[in-house]
Formats: structure tokens, C-alpha cells, sequence
């Protein structure tokens, strides 16, 4: 059904014929290249991690048994979050990581997240080097590209590893993190995990951090009880929950753990644009300094952040280009409008437990309630639209008369060309998957934001 190749990673539809799905051939295929590109020629460690989706059982193995193929020394960690993976490659001192997670993604999809030694998402270079290596496979280049381990250098395995109370531990440890704050509150919170590795890692910092914890999805089945992506529409049934059962919050966490949805008590969303900008606003309320988001996240962190004596940065969509703009200007807090909090004295990688234990501290030294916390922050609706696009449309062309016709407001053209209004903001983003141009704005209300999108779009026409 689905192969999709990207620089960060190999995401596809388990089943079906090789090169058009996530196949055994094709993991095998894309592990050795990651091996030969990481090991450099030497013996190496690289940790495995995964959620627990379907089909993660089978795909482990076959990562696992690759690596050793290659000559590769394998840290396994098991059920394993995102941000887990990625600290436990600097925990361990290991070459790499692979994280085996297709994130949001619905149940019949899997994928390879592809880690570097600082437990980073690859760069752009590292990525197409390894898709070019992976390419060799299918040429008789193949034999000087990639050689395998004869039977007395194949590589060893370790674990699996519990490093789930590891991460816990680093992120109870933090200095912002007031544990005894938060434990005098007894925040009663309502959790659904989706049936993946969140039902483990959340409930257990929860009750760390003094909280009675209401189990909602969080048998780690892989059998997820709704389409994964946390977004309001998905989420009738928490929302229902915290109400029935008075709880102060609701937490929401996609399969791998590194996007963070929040309820009100009253059952509202809190906004997933909104657990970054209160977090940014909890540390920059102790720490002065920079934050970065990507451009087609919401304004409000710009204004928390100027609030707060500090600067905002605006990066290219994606955790590779917001973490490398983060270390540009030595950012304290960042990340992106989908619940992804990045904060770099844990580690430069969203993590959805350090933005709980963030935000259930900001809570508890604020004294409100999540909806009255909410309400103290800048009003703004994101509006989501796409322009379809006819055979042969040059984009490009396109996107250069959009920036000349908007000459006189703020443009920004990194990624796409986003334009700064006074009352908001359009961004258009060419899809690399359809024949399509995106189309995100953002106003004051869902109104303001039509508007906006309307605006630019007659323009284009």
C-alpha cells in the first residue's frame, strides 16, 4: 500500500510486495545500510527500542538479526518510547538508534526512526547517504557497498533492558521539575495511551509524582481503541471520562510517546499548539532565554515568549530543522505545535514525559485549574486547508508570486513561504505525498483564520 522514504526514517504498510511496503526485504535492506553508515567499517552499538504495535514482534526480530548480520552490538530496550530510545543511546555511549515506531500512524503501518550517537534524528546528509546505500540492493554495486559479518565478528545482543524508570528518574531529577509541588496537589489525572508504550511510561511518572492515575487504553496491546493521533476529534471518550470521574486533567500521548495532548477538567482540549506554549511559559519563568517552534505553529509562543524577556526563532517543519535552529540560538524550551515539547536539559528530542512533569508543575505553582491556566494564554485558531494542484503546475513559480503579491508583510520562505499578517498568519507547504499545496492560517477565532487562507488563496487564482 505504502513505502515512504524520508531522510529521518522508512515508513510503510506491513504486507504486500516488497519496495511498495514495509516488507522483510525491505527492513533488512534499510537496516544494512543504516549499519554500514553508522558502524563506519567498526564494531559498533546501536539500541532498539519500540512501541507496541502489531507488528513490532516481528519487525524487532528482523532489525535485531540484521544489525548482528552487519557486525553490529545491539542495546535492546523492548517496549520503549520515542525519547526513551533516544536517550539511552547517549546513556549507553552507542553509535545509533532505531526506534521502531510509525508514530500516529494507524495499526497496519510500522517504520524505521533512524537515531544518530547524540540521539538525534539524522541530518539531511546522513539520511540520503543511507538511502543511496540502501539503493545498492537493487544494482550490483551491491557487493562493494555492503558486506556482512562472517560467523566469528556477527554482533551480540543485550537486554531486553528496562529503561523506562531510567527516563523517569533523568526527568524527576530535572531542577524545574518541583516533585514535592506537585505531590501536595494529588492531582487525579486521567491517562489514555492508545493501547501502546504510553500505558507503561505515563501512569508510572504519574504515580511517582503523587498522582492518582486513571487508566484509560493503556494495555500495551497495540491494538489501538482509536486512530492515534491526538487531535480532538479522536478524543470524545477521555474527555468524557474526566468529567465522569472529577479529575484534574487528561493526558493524551501518540504510540511512541513524544507528542503530548492535555484535557481540561471541565473536558475541554486544552490545544495541542497549547502544551508547548505552557510549558515554554513555566520555564521561561525561571529561565531566561530563547524559543524555537516551526513555522506553522501557533503565535502564542511568539508572544509568551516576548513576555517573558526572551526571543522567538521560527524553523523549517520537521524535529530535525527545530533542534538545529534550538543549538543555533541557544534555546531553552522549543518544539512543535503538534504537543512535541523539546528540552534540551534533558536531552534535544520530544518527550511527552518531561512536558508532563513540566506542565503538572506549573500547575501546582499556579494554583489554578487547567482551564483557568488555559485561559490566561493569547487566543488563536489554526485553520487547516489545501489547494489542489493541476498536472504541471511549476510550485515554485507558484510560491515566488505569492511572495511578491505579499511583498509588503512579513515573509518568511524556509520552508514553503509563510506570511506574517498583523492579525495572523498564512503558511504554504508543497506535499511531498500529494499533488497538493498546504495551506495552514491562523487568526484570532476559526472565522479569522478562513479568512486569512481565503485571502491568499483568491490571490493565487
Amino acid at each position: 500500500m505504502a513505502l515512504i522514504k524520508s531522510i529521518s526514517g522508512i515508513r510503510g504498510t506491513i504486507g504486500g510486495g516488497a519496495g511498495d511496503n514495509l516488507t522483510p526485504i525491505d527492513i533488512v535492506k534499510f537496516v544494512s545500510a543504516y549499519a554500514r553508515y553508522i558502524g563506519g567499517g567498526q564494531r559498533v552499538k546501536v539500541v532498539v527500542g519500540r512501541d507496541a504495535r502489531l507488528s513490532g514482534e516481528m519487525v524487532e526480530r528482523l532489525v535485531h538479526g540484521t544489525l548482528m548480520g552487519c557486525g553490529v552490538d545491539v542495546i535492546d530496550v523492548g517496549l520503549c518510547s520515542t525519547p526513551g530510545v533516544e536517550m539511552a543511546v547517549l546513556h549507553y555511549g552507542a553509535a545509533g538508534g532505531i526506534v521502531l515506531t510509525a508514530s500516529h500512524n494507524p495499526r497496519q503501518w510500522n517504520a524505521l526512526k533512524l537515531l544518530d550517537a547524540r540521539g538525534e534524528f539524522l541530518s539531511a546528509e546522513a539520511g540520503a547517504e543511507i538511502l543511496r546505500l540502501a539503493d545498492t540492493f537493487d544494482s550490483s554495486a551491491l557487493s562493494n557497498a555492503i558486506s556482512f559479518a562472517g560467523v566469528d565478528d556477527l554482533g551480540d545482543v543485550t537486554g531486553p533492558l528496562d529503561f523506562t524508570s531510567m527516563h523517569i528518574d533523568a526527568v524527576l531529577a530535572l531542577p524545574l521539575v518541583d516533585v514535592a509541588a506537585v505531590r501536595a496537589q494529588k492531582f487525579r489525572v486521567v491517562v489514555d495511551a492508545v493501547n501502546s508504550v504510553g500505558g507503561v511510561v505515563i501512569p508510572a511518572l504519574l504515580q511517582q509524582l503523587g498522582c492518582e492515575v486513571i487508566c484509560l487504553n493503556c494495555e500495551p496491546t497495540g491494538e489501538f481503541a482509536h486512530n492515534p493521533e491526538p487531535l480532538p476529534e479522536n478524543l470524545g471518550e477521555i474527555s468524557d471520562v474526566v468529567v465522569r470521574e472529577r479529575a484534574d486533567l487528561g493526558v493524551v500521548v501518540d504510540p511512541d510517546v513524544d507528542r503530548l495532548a492535555l484535557v481540561s477538567e471541565n473536558g475541554e482540549m486544552f490545544g495541542e499548539e497549547y502544551t508547548l506554549v505552557a510549558v515554554a511559559d513555566y520555564v521561561l519563568s525561571q529561565t531566561l532565554g530563547n524559543t524555537v517552534s516551526n513555522l506553522s505553529s501557533t503565535r502564542a509562543l511568539d508572544d509568551v515568549t516576548k513576555e517573558r524577556g526572551g526571543k522567538y526563532f521560527a524553523a523549517a517543519v520537521g524535529e530535525v530543522n527545530v533542534v538545529a535552529k534550538m543549538k543555533e540560538v541557544d534555546a531553552v524550551i522549543g518544539g512543535e505545535g503538534n504537543g512535541g515539547v523539546i528540552y534540551p536539559a534533558l536531552h534535544y528530542g520530544r518527550d511527552a514525559l518531561v512536558g508532563v512533569a513540566l506542565f503538572l508543575t506549573h500547575l501546582a505553582h499556579s494554583g489554578l485549574k487547567v482551564s483557568q491556566l488555559r485561559a490566561t494564554y493569547p487566543e488563536y485558531y489554526i485553520a487547516k486547508n489545501k489547494l489542489e494542484l493541476k498536472p504541471g503546475t511549476d510550485v515554485d513559480a507558484l510560491l515566488e508570486s505569492v511572495k511578491h503579491k505579499f511583498a509588503g508583510e512579513k515573509i518568511t520562505d524556509i520552508d514553503g513561504v509563510k506570511i506574517d499578517f498583523k492579525d495572523g498568519w498564512v503558511h504554504l507547504r508543497r506535499s511531498n505525498t500529494e499533488p497538493i499545496v498546504r495551506i495552514y492560517s491562523e487568526g484570532a477565532d476559526r472565522k479569522a483564520a478562513d479568512n486569512l487562507a481565503e485571502r491568499v488563496i483568491r490571490a493565487i487564482n
